[in-house]
């Protein structure tokens, strides 16, 4: 099951000419494919771009009634290699995935389609995942659409701007010849707004004229001599017809005040938090309106000669807002004024950081440095004192799985076996279970890429006393560990131990579908278990366990680990994501209460009284749910561990107290909701016999304090 469901939403995705559609940004560019008459459309999950991909699977009946194809790709280079499609016919396609690591993945795909060039519009939709919320390396992908000669579109961040730029997407591929990329930061996703709608279109050339049509053009395939003459056709005909098609359709703009000897150039998806940084220095009231002259880039790449120096040839300075590094845009704006021997002083990366994200009050201070304003505290933005206090005041909090994560306790019993073994190197993968790198576990290495855990440990399959753990998702396995790293082990000989964490969907990217996944999907394959597919490529060990027995985990990798069996080891470690599991039973389980099922919930909790304060159970877990609370015996300094009422009832906790050093303070509770005859006369039994020890235990104490014998 995905992890927000659209179903409701997606009916809005009908609403034709005229009418207002209300909404979330990925929703608009969703109704915005539709409106732009696309023929097939396919993607693969990712921050912060995994939502549309879920709209995308819910609106499948309609984009099937508009005669649209949806692919849920298996990688982001299966979905660049769908506008193979649109090389040698007029059809219209669109994929989306994240960036900057699924752009890496796409690479081979996106650069052929580039050099080909194409016939029907082709949209790359971006999810620029940049700044402090990323969870990825931080580049941009504008490096790779100037490699690859790929027009770029950066929207301003409000639903008529998207789905404008969306529309004209399409049309400016076909106008080109080039595919066209869209690029969307987190808050653009997410933002709410309302636009005027169209009608949906169907395709005007379908995907079935096309197979019963077939077209073959030598010219459009690279290889030699075709990719020469691709090169010349990107400079000498598609760069300019994009560049007349941007200007014909003004879609940059020109924004603010039209006078000034100073003004700002400032990429689109940037251009809200600019209003918001130009209201802090008080350069703009709270709509935006300002008298500062702006050229908003709504197309960063190509760049538009004659646009750049008519903004700048009747300004003294001109500071550009561009996040991020290397300063692309600076050093192209640079080069055009000086090629035209324009005088402008340009600013950007003198006064704004080279790196990092471009909050409202990073921009505001830039722009303070740049209209040579004094600093003003105001309640938006915090002085370096105040910031210096916040951070010695407050501690870093570093993600970590969810209460009740599976995942945990593989790396509690990795914990564990290294008490016994010594430490062992382990090579991380893309996905949940890389949390484990950070505290309370601190354990892995390196992560190389999605699926690629156990390549990242292959130069150490060599002779030693030991052996590395990697550790892969399955998600990841099905996208790129298949055969990167199961079979490339296999290949190899390797005799080192990868662990593949099995949720039963892509847990990390929102609960999608994938090969293995348990539950039935009516429009996709699934139940293909794993072990099947590495018995296949030729593993031999393999063991399946469920994370939750932390016994038999802890047993079983020191089992991979010592055992005299030379060869690639595999544990396959099942079980579901809590968070998703506990989305699906929780208004089933409501609802049952509700109606006077009798239902029973394990809960977990500390006995204070018990607890000797060693907190072996936080240390070894990590989970939110476990905090510390004052000890209640006054003769005792150290807090007690306790378990709050976010506990999802899963146990680990006490099973890593009994796992580590037993530990008699844990205990679990069962609520009994609408108990029956049985139950009551069960709980007031057990009630007056603890009520009657308790009684005489009071009343022995009570002797004691007195000095009675």
């Amino acid at each position: 099951m995905a992890e927000r469901s659209f179903h409701k939403e997606v009916q809005d995705l009908k609403i034709g000419a005229g009418e207002e559609f209300r909404g979330e940004g990925i929703l608009a560019v969703t109704k915005a494919l539709l409106q732009s008459g696309i023929s097939y459309v396919g993607g693969y999950q990712g921050a912060p771009i995994s939502h549309l991909m879920d709209v995308l699977a819910d609106a499948e009946e309609i984009l099937s009634d508009l005669g649209i194809h949806f692919e849920a790709s298996a990688s982001e280079a299966s979905a660049a290699a769908m506008l193979a499609a649109s090389v040698n016919y007029p059809l219209r396609g669109a994929v989306t995935w994240k960036s900057t690591v699924g752009t890496n993945v796409a690479s081979d795909a996106l650069a052929s389609v580039a050099s080909s060039g194409v016939m029907g519009g082709c949209l790359i939709v971006i999810g620029e995942d940049y700044g402090e919320g990323s969870s990825i390396m931080q580049e941009r992908s504008h490096a790779f659409a100037m490699k690859s000669q790929i027009w770029l579109l950066d929207p301003r961040p409000n639903l008529t701007s998207i789905v404008d730029m969306v529309e004209k997407g399409f049309e400016l591929s076909e106008a080109s010849n080039t595919p066209v990329m869209l690029e969307l930061r987190i808050r653009a996703c997410h933002v709410h707004g309302q636009f005027t709608a169209k009608d949906n279109k169907r395709p005007d050339f379908t995907l079935r004229q096309a197979m019963e049509n077939p077209v073959r053009d030598y010219d459009r395939v690279v290889l030699p001599p075709s990719n020469f003459k691709h090169e010349i056709e990107k400079v000498e005909q598609r760069w300019p017809a994009a560049v007349k098609f941007i200007k014909d359709n003004k879609l940059n703009e020109f924004l603010g005040g039209h006078k000034g000897h100073q003004g700002i150039i400032v990429q689109g998806g940037l251009y809200n938090t600019l209003m918001r940084a130009l209201k802090i220095v008080g350069l703009a009231d709270i709509y935006g309106n300002t008298d500062v002259p702006v050229y908003c880039l709504n197309v960063t790449y190509p760049m538009i000669d004659d646009e750049v120096a008519g903004f700048c040839v009747d300004k003294k300075s001109v500071l550009i807002v561009e996040e991020g590094q290397p300063e692309y845009l600076e050093q192209n704006i640079n080069t055009i004024l000086r090629r035209r021997d324009i005088g402008t002083k340009i600013y950007g990366k003198n006064v704004l950081p080279m790196a990092g994200e471009y909050t409202g009050q990073v921009i505001a201070d830039g722009l303070r440095k740049f209209f040579k304003k004094p600093a003003a505290k105001t309640p938006a933005s915090l002085s370096a004192a105040d910031q210096s206090v916040l951070v010695e005041t407050v501690p870093a909090r570093p993600v970590g799985f969810c209460t009740g994560c599976p995942e945990r306790p593989i790396f509690t019993a990795m914990k564990l076996v290294q008490r016994k073994l010594g430490d062992i190197h382990v090579s991380c993968d893309i996905g949940c279970h890389l949390f484990s790198i950070l505290p309370p576990f601190n354990i892995g290495n390196t992560t190389m890429g999605y699926g690629l855990g156990w390549s990242g440990a292959s130069a150490f399959n060599t002779k030693s006393d030991k052996r590395t753990i990697s550790s892969m998702g399955d998600g990841g396995f099905w996208h790129n560990g298949l055969t990167s790293g199961v079979g490339n082990a296999v290949f190899n000989k390797n005799d080192n131990v990868l662990v593949i964490v099995d949720n039963g969907y892509s847990a990390a990217t929102g609960g999608q579908d994938i090969l293995s996944s348990r539950a039935f999907n009516k429009t996709k394959t699934t139940n293909n278990p794993i072990s099947r597919a590495i018995a296949g490529l030729g593993i031999k060990w393999q063991r399946s366990v469920n994370t939750y027995d932390l016994g038999a985990m802890t047993k079983t990798l020191t089992e991979a680990l010592t055992t005299p069996e030379k060869g690639p080891k595999v544990i396959l470690a099942q079980s579901e994501c809590m968070l998703n599991r506990e989305r699906r039973e929780k208004p089933i389980r409501n609802k049952m209460i509700k109606g006077g099922k009798r239902i029973v919930r394990s809960r977990f909790g500390v006995d204070p009284d018990t607890c000797t304060g060693d907190h072996a159970c936080i240390r070894l877990s990590g989970c939110p749910s476990l905090s510390i609370i004052d000890n209640p015996d006054p003769l005792r300094e150290d807090p007690v561990a306790h378990v709050n009422n976010d506990g999802v009832g899963c146990g680990v906790c006490g099973e890593v107290t009994h796992a580590a050093v037993l530990c008699p303070s844990f205990y679990r509770a069962d609520l009994i909701y609408n108990p029956n005859v049985w139950d009551k006369f069960r709980a007031g039994f057990r009630g007056k016999v603890i009520g009657f020890l308790q009684a005489r235990a009071d009343k022995k104490r009570a002797r004691h304090s007195f000095g009675e014998v």
